[in-house]
């Protein structure tokens, strides 16, 4: 092995791989993840557009019309944030900076995740509200934040939180991730 691979080399959570490598697998793995979220944001996005054509939308009071509004703008920032990605490689693509565009699709998909976080709890508050009532609407709303806050959130920050604190290879997951 020659110096500049020895060095390039790297020893990563039990992994022999050198930089490129692991940024490369980081970025094959994003894309999974996006590919599961991204069906679903559009899926959502594209019914959301289509609800103002339904004959019950005049039904909707102003309250539930501004969320509705609001909803809309959020699912049309989430696909936006959920889809940059591939705007991102398009434009990098074979420019040297896979580390770049590992980094800023990581931060795409989590800004995301947090907006469809959004639009989910905004769904659960007008689909209560408009079935049964305002006050089920916001429970249902609060529900679903906290729901999606606690097992996109809290638990992952409390299984890292865990492995750093763990001696054992096995209990923090080395050769998993990263």
């Amino acid at each position: 092995m020659d110096l500049v691979t020895q060095h390039e080399l790297e020893l990563h959570n039990d992994r022999r791989e050198t930089r490129t490598e692991r940024m490369d697998r980081n970025w094959n793995e994003l894309l999974q993840e996006l590919r599961v979220t991204q069906t679903g944001v559009q899926i959502l996005t594209g019914f959301l557009l289509t609800v103002p054509f339904q004959q019950r939308f005049g039904d909707l009071d102003e309250f539930q019309r501004a969320v509705y509004l609001v909803l809309v703008a959020l699912a049309l920032v989430t696909t936006g944030l959920i889809t940059a990605p591939v705007s991102l490689h398009r434009i990098l693509f074979r420019k040297g900076l896979k580390p770049e565009l590992v980094e800023w699709g990581d931060r795409l998909a989590r800004a995301g995740l947090a907006f469809l976080a959004l639009v989910l709890t905004g769904a659960a508050l007008l689909l209560f509200d408009f079935v049964v009532d305002r006050t089920a609407g916001y429970v249902a709303g609060g529900a679903t934040l906290v729901f999606l806050g606690v097992i996109w959130l809290v638990v992952p920050l409390l299984e890292a939180r865990k492995a750093q604190g763990s001696d054992d290879p096995d209990e923090r997951g080395a050769g998993i991730d990263d």
